[in-house]
């Protein structure tokens, strides 16, 4: 396999606040990576820092095997790294297919193929952003990143706050757009049970630091691990 990021020596925060101590990691190309820890170990920040926007201390960035260390994140975004944030980020002042058109690259990703992959989208289409519920925000949030064509997509707690049923619908998504399209990602997520199903790899963080990292089936699997570092007992977790 082609490897697509690596991250070496990574120190970052906010302000003087440092969060990361010396993150390293490397993903390959087509493959999908839970970034798993309670709240406040760092798994935003992580992905944050990946997407650009928070302070870096120490350590490199390479995508693709470019150093994106010191690029900005809408040059990251051009690089290759699609964000979706905890807070969407979406244009609300626009409609449903405006968003998409707005921020679209060359590639296979492209209204269309949104249309199909998110038929509720296309239901929406002229609707306003701020007319969506929470679920169909995160839609067009996801849809966004995708018509960018990206190398590598960032998904920060994609199902939090959402309905059970939407909840289910995404992850449906999630599952093809991986294991189906071979699209490279990474989710961060405080419920293992959510996605180590969808992912080939999981690393779990604690204060800043890996803690562990191990193919999600094994981590499914490995309750002592589950229980000390997220506080998952018995077996609630299965992988696929």
């Amino acid at each position: 396999m082609t490897e697509l990021l690596r991250l070496e020596g990574i120190v970052a925060g906010y302000g003087e606040a440092r969060v990361l101590d010396h993150v390293s990691l490397v993903i390959e190309e087509g493959k999908a990576l839970a970034l798993l820890g309670r709240n406040g170990t760092g798994k935003t920040t992580l992905v944050n820092t990946i997407a650009g926007v928070t302070r870096r201390f120490e350590g490199t960035i390479h995508l693709a095997g470019r150093d994106i260390t010191r690029l900005r994140p809408d040059q990251r975004a051009q690089a290759g790294i699609g964000w979706v944030p905890q807070e969407r980020n979406i244009f609300k002042s626009l409609t449903v297919e405006e968003n998409l058109t707005a921020v679209q690259r060359p590639g296979p990703w492209d209204v269309a193929r949104i249309w199909q992959l998110f038929p509720r989208l296309l239901e929406r289409k002229r609707n306003w952003g701020n007319q969506l519920s929470g679920g169909e925000q995160q839609m067009l949030a996801i849809a966004r990143a995708l018509v960018l064509n990206p190398k590598l997509i960032l998904l920060d707690e994609p199902t939090e706050g959402l309905a059970p049923i939407i909840v289910e619908e995404l992850l449906r998504t999630l599952k093809r757009l991986f294991r189906e399209e071979g699209l490279t990602g990474i989710i961060v997520e405080q419920h293992p049970q959510k996605i180590l199903a969808l992912t080939d790899t999981a690393v779990l963080l604690e204060r800043g630091a890996i803690v562990h990292a191990a193919p999600s089936a094994e981590l499914a699997a490995d309750e002592a691990v589950l229980a000390r570092y997220l506080g998952v007992t018995g077996r609630k977790v299965k992988a696929s």
